[in-house]
């Protein structure tokens, strides 16, 4: 992502890991021809749109950000953003949320969460093209989506490209995560600090369908709502706007004291994606994020890279 001044020169440019399933070049996960395309751990519709959403949360500080265009990432291509001074100083609620969200994959104490709650999640702005739909623990919906998560997860978990990407992003004790600041913690698998050679074995064998789909069900079944979210076209532009909308639901469930984690399977597998778009009346839509919520307790952070290792100064652009 490149960040341009009022006279459209570039200032910086944001390094960001974008994770595309492969279903985004040819509908399937994963994909050998498109390994390249799709080599890293985090959607981009979450991390380009996140990076961007909370730049527009940051922009109290007095400048004003300006999406310029989208460009496929195929071609190697870039956001552009312009900023230019304005005495804004916009107060905003959710910007102190940013530092607070977090990915909260524990079990949750099972409460629903109030209609009242529910109504302010659903009165966030959309925008055009972009679908928000909300469906409550112990609904017909409901029960459609989980077991679409438990196909997922049994598709997944037997495709040996896939446990292998996503078992280089674990970090499998302190030492290990320290060295990174990126990836899964061991703190997030409940696992203890014990010497590489001995967790890595051990994480990486309790990592199957059966033991996914286990914990999976006892997580669904503890959280109050599934939020789905869809694009009209699939297009990047959409996926960059879709991921803006996600930012502004976390920050404003954070705020609320809301805890949520994503359950992606369905969307990252073609053919469970269509079907369930079928099965929940939106087949006209492309299911791109899922996730659910309700209350639970804290996780441990994952460590995260520092700003300075993700942003390059102009002198160092090519």
């Amino acid at each position: 992502m490149e960040l341009l001044d009022s006279s459209n020169r570039v200032v910086a440019s944001v390094s960001i890991l974008a994770f595309s399933t492969c279903r985004r070049f040819c509908g399937q996960n994963p994909c050998r021809k498109h390994a390249n395309e799709a080599s890293f751990i985090v959607d981009p519709d979450r991390s380009c749109a996140m990076c961007f959403a909370h730049s527009e949360a940051k922009k109290r500080f007095s400048h004003k950000l300006e999406a310029l265009g989208f460009e496929t990432y195929k071609s190697n291509g870039v956001i552009k953003i312009r900023l230019s001074q304005e005495n804004l100083n916009i107060a905003s609620s959710l910007f102190p949320q940013i530092p607070i969200r977090q990915t909260n994959r524990n079990v949750y104490n099972g409460k629903i969460i109030p209609d009242d709650s529910i109504a302010i999640l659903k009165g966030i702005d959309t925008g055009p093209c972009i679908g928000v739909h909300f469906f409550k623990n112990g609904t017909p919906e409901y029960e459609i989506i989980s077991k679409m998560v438990y196909t997922g997860n049994s598709i997944q978990m037997n495709n040996r490209e896939f446990k292998r990407e996503l078992q280089q992003w674990m970090r499998y004790n302190k030492k290990h995560q320290d060295a990174t600041k990126d990836g899964l913690s061991y703190a997030v698998f409940g696992a203890p600090n014990i010497p590489r050679f001995i967790a890595k074995p051990i994480i990486s064998g309790v990592i199957h369908e059966k033991s996914q789909n286990k914990n999976d069900r006892k997580k669904i079944e503890s959280s109050s709502h599934f939020i789905l979210l869809t694009t009209s076209n699939n297009t990047i532009e959409q996926w960059i706007n879709l991921g803006r909308v996600l930012e502004r639901i976390l920050l404003r469930t954070t705020e609320m004291g809301v805890s949520h984690a994503y359950l992606n399977q369905p969307n990252e597998v073609s053919d469970l994606s269509l079907e369930m778009a079928q099965k929940l009346g939106i087949s006209n839509e492309y299911p791109t994020i899922l996730i659910r919520i309700g209350y639970g307790k804290k996780m441990p952070y994952s460590l995260r890279r520092n700003i300075e290792s993700c942003i390059l100064p102009i002198e160092h652009l090519p």
